[in-house]
């Protein structure tokens, strides 16, 4: 949605307002009424209705589409609109392309020759399609550049074109996979050690399991101005966990804003059972303020307790039920999992049909086993528009003893 968040949601438990957070529950009630469902599914392709822009919608409203029997043409014909629409559009219609629809994939490739946005649009198929799905547009591309004011900012697929771009290719760096861990952390160590190769041996330690090596390492870990810390110092620091919690002590006392700021992360990440009625009131507080950015952290903080924290439950469901921030509601499930498991198949079932790529992983790997499960979770494995790792979860789960998780 945009920034003043100026449209209201339906209701929770309202089929529009199901489909509007994304919720699984959505998406099989408008499977039972696909004629009444289409407005809001089309509705939800021409407006915004993420709470900000980590929601995913894309995947969930493409699949809507075509598990509804919609037409694609709506969709075509909302690439007429503003940037913003347009891209939200192109992104259904590349998922559609992806599971057959014809109508889809000439859409995009016409509006590459004749629309406004045309560039966006190209650059997302490209990354998006495989190459022959749009190397012929090549004379397209070369003869409509020259009308643009400014030259294109990304390399693909303008080089495949001849067409030159404000960017260059980027150089690859070596690979440090090859290093051992105490190599890796004599390079963070090393005030010689240039920053991107900082970053990549964080990039590597981050593959591995948590190195302790790390924890007196981490003051060294940022910027040459002070004011931050190297991208993925804080990765890192959370795959410590209680491991840093020492050390945090003495972080947030730092005159360092940025390492201070850290180590009061990590004390309050890693809570003492003095801070779970403080917690406890700090969800409450969220929900009656309808804070729905930022209770996910909460959440995580109070399912370290796990059923000492059983007085939070019924304000996590809440929370499961009504948030409009998609992107958060693997936490609260993660949270009840861990404090209160009563009723949580339901949930769990839902997931898999939910617009979050995180929520369906937990459905996969912990909906009760039963015919409607493994035949979702089969669908799962073989849409061609789902992501990689959900795919992969999904023959996993579906590869055990009986389909068990």
């Amino acid at each position: 949605m945009n920034d003043e968040h100026a449209e209201p949601y339906a209701h929770p438990d309202s089929t529009e307002g199901l489909l509007q957070r994304g919720r699984g529950q959505g998406a099989v009630r408008a499977l039972r009424d696909p004629r009444g469902s289409a407005v809001f599914v089309y509705d939800g392709i021409r407006r915004d209705r993420r709470w900000d822009g980590t929601d995913d919608r894309s995947l969930y409203l493409a699949r809507l589409v075509q598990d509804l029997e919609l037409s694609p043409a709506p969709v075509v014909g909302m690439l007429a609109g503003d940037e913003e629409a347009c891209l939200r559009a192109c992104e259904v219609l590349e998922l559609l392309a992806l599971a057959g629809s014809d109508e889809a994939r000439e859409g995009l490739r016409a509006y590459v020759r004749s629309g406004e946005h045309w560039i966006r649009v190209l650059e997302s198929i490209a990354a998006g399609w495989p190459p022959e799905w749009w190397d012929d547009l090549g004379d397209v591309a070369r003869t409509r550049i020259g009308a643009e004011p400014d030259l294109p900012c990304f390399f693909e697929p303008w080089t495949r074109f001849g067409i030159g771009t404000r960017s260059r290719p980027l150089v690859p760096r070596p690979s440090l996979a090859g290093l051992g861990t105490g190599e890796l952390l004599a390079l963070l160590a090393d005030a010689r050690t240039e920053r991107a190769t900082k970053f990549d041996a964080l990039r590597a330690l981050n593959g591995r399991e948590p190195a302790e090596g790390l924890i007196p390492l981490v003051p060294l870990l940022g910027t040459s101005d002070g004011r931050r810390s190297l991208p993925l110092v804080r990765r890192a620091v959370d795959r410590l966990g209680a491991l840093a919690v020492a050390a945090a002590h003495d972080w947030a006392r730092a005159d360092v804003p940025w390492l201070a700021a850290l180590g009061a992360d990590v004390l309050a990440d890693h809570p003492g059972p003095e801070a779970l009625p403080g917690l406890v009131n700090e969800l409450v507080g969220q929900w009656s303020a309808r804070e729905w950015c930022g209770p996910d952290r909460t959440a995580r903080r109070l399912a370290r307790f796990g059923p000492d924290a059983a007085e939070a439950a019924p304000c996590l469901r809440r929370f499961w039920l009504h948030t409009p921030h998609s992107y958060e509601r693997t936490a609260y499930l993660l949270a009840l999992a861990a404090i209160d498991r009563d009723g949580l198949e339901h949930l769990y079932a839902e997931s898999l049909w939910d617009c979050e790529e995180t929520t369906r992983l937990l459905g996969i790997a912990s909906a009760p086993t039963g015919p409607e499960t493994l035949g979702r979770v089969a669908v799962l494995r073989d849409d061609p528009m789902e992501t990689p790792e959900v795919r992969a979860a999904a023959r996993t789960r579906l590869a055990a003893p009986t389909g068990s998780g």
